[in-house]
């Protein structure tokens, strides 16, 4: 009874917030822009206070969205179906068979042979690891890949949460290091095209970005290893060699990453193979169901599928399109044109800040894509650097630490049951805020002169 009560609390928090939310939101907005923000509120405070499971709730847009006329029961269905969660559903069988063949302690051997043998060592580790291989891979795909790592090397659950942080962090942060590694960056460069602005050259894109990297890394790391600094991990792999399984799964992930990184455009010096990222992941996790690999059993392993975090994602797109049809980001785009008159320094702080925690709740790549023309034109309103603001936008899209539903990332270091919403928040909230500023006086002080 208890149990019933602590839910009913925590369901009526979220409707009174959320009604709270709609109420001034009324003296601003249209009934359909309200109410979109009032149930992005009661949809964070039940993702974050778990008053209903995570896939309940993500599941609630199909039926609260059509009820207050924001969007049909089709146009919000569809998105649960959108390519992206293809490439999860890809990404976790790979991760899944990897587990399963044991792979991972093979992995997990070589890594501690590299780094010291404490938790803040490992955790600097997972971290540049992850976002070293980010700037050429997908960050969805290189925290697949490294989670299972994350969750064999100790069977501390203080030490597993930051272990899986410290990889989900890291691909965000290491995203950005190239135009390729995450999709707000090859968005960025095409719209600057459009715009008929001179490209960031890839080389040059690395030195600006470099040291933003760089200091988040320390910055990520050295939080993730508050209070375990003094934990020495025991050795708990011998090295022994590959079984023919983990060799055949070890030359099918050598053959994906060969793969992603060439069809991976690199503009304007190389196209790419034009084939869809996500077609490619979920080819090679059905390989896995066949022969000669036959990794994976579709009735023993289906289960370990996290399909809430496919659920999960699927609400997130349908807040993107909702943003989109009801007009609510034209609106915010509006009210943002009227802050041109600031200074340089505080209207990239403004930008900074609302990217950085609108992209919380929506696809990074579809806030960008709506955001990006919006920022041009205050930037050519107010007679200032378009590619400064424009670069500033595209980072913090991508540098949003605090909700599963903001990067996927996030959302795998969720899936693996040794994170919970709250204590992403929790360490999200910090990295928001010193990424921020972080970011803003990078680019006032370094890229102002270069850009």
């Amino acid at each position: 009874m208890s149990d019933n009560k602590t839910q009913f609390k925590k369901i009526g928090l979220g409707v009174l917030l959320g009604f709270l939310a709609f109420l001034p939101s009324t003296l601003v907005f249209n009934f359909e822009q309200s109410a979109l923000i009032g149930i992005i509120v009661f949809l964070v405070t039940l993702w974050t206070n778990e008053g209903l499971s995570l896939a309940v709730v993500s599941l609630l847009p199909i039926i609260i969205f059509p009820a207050f006329g924001i969007l049909s029961t089709k146009a919000t269905s569809i998105n649960y179906a959108n390519p992206i969660i293809y490439l999860f559903l890809g990404g976790f069988m790979l991760a899944i068979a990897v587990e399963k063949t044991n792979l991972h302690t093979y992995i997990a051997d070589k890594v501690l042979n590299i780094f010291p043998n404490t938790a803040r060592g490992i955790i600097f580790s997972l971290s540049i690891t992850s976002g070293v291989l980010s700037s050429i891979l997908s960050n969805t795909t290189t925290t697949l890949l490294l989670i299972p790592i994350a969750l064999y090397l100790s069977d501390n659950d203080k030490l597993k949460m930051r272990f899986a942080l410290a990889i989900a962090y890291g691909a965000s942060v290491g995203g950005i290091l190239t135009p390729i590694g995450t999709p707000p960056n090859l968005i960025l460069l095409g719209i600057m095209n459009d715009m008929g602005m001179e490209a960031i050259p890839f080389f040059k894109w690395i030195m600006l970005v470099a040291p933003l990297s760089f200091f988040m890394f320390i910055v990520v790391s050295s939080v993730l290893s508050i209070g375990v600094t003094n934990i020495k991990l025991e050795r708990k792999v011998e090295t022994i060699p590959l079984s023919w399984d983990q060799k055949k799964l070890l030359g099918l992930l050598v053959l994906l990453i060969v793969t992603l990184f060439i069809n991976a455009p690199i503009k304007p010096y190389w196209g790419g193979l034009g084939l869809s990222e996500p077609g490619i992941l979920l080819g090679f996790g059905l390989l896995l169901f066949a022969p000669p690999l036959n990794l994976l059993e579709w009735m023993e392993d289906k289960a370990k599928i996290p399909y809430r975090i496919m659920f999960l994602f699927g609400a997130g797109f349908s807040i993107a399109v909702a943003f989109a049809s009801t007009g609510l980001a034209d609106e915010i785009a509006s009210y943002l044109l009227s802050l041109a008159v600031l200074p340089t320094f505080a209207l990239l702080l403004v930008i900074a800040t609302l990217i950085t925690f609108t992209t919380e709740v929506t696809s990074n790549t579809a806030l960008i894509s709506i955001m990006l023309p919006v920022i041009y034109s205050v930037a050519d309103q107010a007679g200032i650097d378009k590619t400064l603001f424009m670069m500033v936008a595209t980072i913090c899209a991508s540098y949003a630490f605090m909700l599963p539903i903001a990067t996927p990332p996030n959302a795998i270091a969720m899936s693996t049951g040794v994170v919970d919403v709250k204590t992403m928040a929790k360490y999200g909230l910090i990295f928001n805020i010193i990424g921020i500023f972080i970011i803003v006086f990078i680019a006032e002080f370094f890229w102002k002169g270069i850009l």
